[in-house]
């Protein structure tokens, strides 16, 4: 019977024609591929599978499926359903058959790739433009090559083969190969720093944004037209993370902010007009480590989960931020307007910032290696609420050849101007410290309705009538909880408690400090 059925196959696959019918009934894209002489081939999706196998399998924590594969001397990392992998497999199946795969057949084999790399492959993580490993630090200088600078504490050198494994995203562009024995003062021309304190806050930016582990500090740049806001931004981003698109408009919601995370290092927000609550607090949580998830497209019971902690700039004429929880994580820095005579058309500037960026990239490179050197031995005696971002600064310090403590004391002074800013935006901080300053008061004690009471003789009609007014003695406990932390350092504290009575009578008491 086996002996007709071959008969048969071979009267059948005879006519050209008929050979075609047959394969495309047999799903194969050449009849070869599936029965010749009477004898089983691979088939095509076996052929993909079986060239493939020098390709490193493996999945990240969150079970999304790569493959490092070998390309022209170097290794690259790849999502297994995405183009630059379907294109290497693909051009691998060409050199062997002479041929292309059918589209079936591509598509069984990246299913069996992805599984074997979900289930057999080992759970590696996955980075985007920096990566922490031992202590060394790992920037991808994202260039065809997939090479990356390594820096340790004793130096930096560029390497072909991480021993982490980066991605490339849309959008991002190559950063140079740095150059030893630059100078980060050379950055200053690029950028409006009108002062030695405001130069150290934007180069301190800088060095976080070179650190794979925050919390980042949000650096806020505001200041009328023509004060190279947008410019400032850019240059510090080109450092770093260069992009096609290196400045944002606002995102529309967490779901667009959470994806642009996702896929940059940095992120920076161009002429922006105020900023809502809700991007206030959604940037909140991507400078100290973002969490978002959503409904899966497609899919009624999975979520697409978003985890990341990003470097973030923002600009903008207004005065931005006004809630406490982000000033409070903030570096505010008002521009001056640049005099006219130090103007320049886009082509002269940006020609000579590239021939500048290997250098100042090399520069800044050093700093972070005497950073990671110094970290472990620095002391700070009052610690800020951004602790770590300010003993990373003050490691790095030597490298950036500034004085012990320089940067510290910018930083200080930062922090109590953007106290004071947020302190006098808020009218119930501003009604508090009436009410214990007109009054000659050391404290007041009582209910949140009777405190709300006490402190409108302290507000114009005109606020009472805005939404900044708490209307409600719940909406004023929240304000004051958000403003305990400003006032607190005011030398006001805030202390929220129950009576221990029957009817546990919750208080608030406002008194200054000794």
């Amino acid at each position: 019977m086996a002996e007709l059925g071959k008969e048969l196959f071979k009267q059948l696959t005879s006519n050209d024609e008929t050979a075609k019918l047959l394969a495309e009934a047999l799903g194969a894209a050449d009849i070869e591929d599936t029965m010749a002489d009477g004898k089983e081939k691979q088939t095509q999706a076996q052929t993909l599978i079986a060239i493939s196998m020098d390709a490193e399998l493996f999945h990240t924590p969150d079970n999304e499926c790569y493959a490092t594969i070998p390309v022209s001397g170097h290794k690259e990392n790849w999502l297994i359903r995405t183009k630059g992998f379907r294109n290497w497999l693909v051009q691998r199946f060409y050199e062997a058959k002479g041929k292309p795969p059918s589209a079936q057949a591509l598509q069984d084999a990246l299913g069996v790739l992805e599984a074997k790399a979900q289930f057999d492959g080992p759970e590696m993580p996955v980075f985007t433009r920096l990566a922490e490993k031992g202590d060394a630090i790992y920037l991808d200088l994202a260039n065809d090559a997939w090479e990356a600078v390594e820096v340790t504490p004793y130096g930096w050198r560029v390497i072909a083969d991480p021993p982490v494994k980066f991605r490339r995203t849309k959008g991002m562009l190559p950063l140079p190969h740095p150059v030893a024995g630059g100078n980060i003062d050379e950055l200053r021309q690029f950028i409006n720093a009108p002062d030695d304190t405001t130069w150290r806050l934007l180069v301190a930016y800088l060095v976080a944004s070179m650190r794979p582990s925050g919390p980042y500090p949000v650096l806020i740049l505001q200041g009328e037209q023509g004060t190279a806001k947008s410019t400032t931004a850019r240059v510090l981003r080109e450092l770093v993370d260069p992009s096609t698109a290196p400045l944002r408009a606002t995102p529309r919601d967490e779901r667009d902010l959470a994806i642009a995370a996702n896929n940059s290092w940095c992120i920076a927000f161009d002429n922006l007009s105020g900023i809502p609550n809700w991007l206030s607090d959604a940037i909140c949580r991507l400078a100290s480590g973002l969490g978002f998830a959503t409904r899966t497209l497609y899919a009624d019971d999975e979520e697409t989960i978003f985890a990341a902690m990003r470097p973030v700039s923002l600009n903008g004429i207004d005065d931005l931020v006004t809630r406490q929880d982000l000033l409070d994580r903030a570096l505010v820095i008002n521009l001056p307007v640049i005099d006219t005579s130090k103007r320049q058309d886009e082509q002269t500037f940006w020609r000579a910032f590239e021939e500048a960026r290997p250098r100042i990239l090399g520069a800044l490179l050093e700093a972070v290696g005497i950073g990671l050197l110094n970290i472990e031995h620095v002391q700070i005696d009052e610690l800020p609420r951004m602790a770590d971002f300010a003993k990373w600064v003050t490691a790095c310090e030597p490298g950036l050849l500034w004085g012990e403590g320089e940067f510290m004391e910018a930083y200080t002074g930062n922090r109590a101007e953007a106290i004071e800013l947020a302190l006098e935006t808020d009218p119930v901080a501003v009604a508090v410290r009436a009410l214990l300053e007109e009054e000659g008061k050391e404290e007041w004690e009582g209910t949140a309705t009777e405190l709300l009471r006490a402190l409108e003789v302290y507000v114009p009609e005109a606020t009472r009538k805005t939404k900044s007014w708490p209307k409600t003695a719940k909406t004023l406990g929240n304000r004051l909880r958000r403003a305990a932390t400003f006032l607190r350092q005011t030398g006001i504290d805030v202390e929220f408690y129950r009576l221990d009575t029957a009817a546990r009578t919750r208080l608030i008491r406002i008194s200054k400090e000794n």
